[in-house]
């Protein structure tokens, strides 16, 4: 499947335990109207090669047609997608993954947030 078939999509590190629950919640509230891939998956990795550039692992990412959306300059337009769109995509997500480190500290959990807040990129698609 082409990447432009799952447009809207919010990529997401499915290594982390933080990360995988943002993903579920945006899931939940997504009610099916945005893709949810895994950075570390299949299409994750095509992804990242295709759209993105060497700092795609350090946030998470809304894409839609226009651009690309990492970190803090993702929360609006995702928020504005799950309000706003119409389509359901077909495709189920699993959150199968499970942690790689201890990703259930305190620390971890106060490094992942915080990069949500320090991290911000759009990138224009072609």
């Amino acid at each position: 499947m082409k990447i432009k078939e799952k447009l809207p999509i919010v990529l997401f590190d499915n290594q982390c335990y933080l990360c995988i629950k943002f993903a579920k919640i945006v899931d939940f509230f997504a009610r099916g109207k945005i893709s949810i891939i895994g950075h570390y998956s299949e299409s994750g990795e095509k992804i990242r090669n295709e759209i993105l550039d060497e700092s795609a692992l350090d946030m998470f990412w809304y894409i839609d047609k226009k651009r690309a959306y990492g970190g803090r300059a993702a929360l609006f337009p995702l928020v504005k997608s799950i309000i706003t769109t119409k389509a359901t995509k077909t495709s189920q997500t699993k959150f199968d993954a499970e942690c790689q480190q201890d990703c259930k500290t305190v620390k971890a959990v106060f490094v992942r947030s915080t990069s949500l807040i320090t991290n911000s990129k759009i990138i224009d698609l072609k």
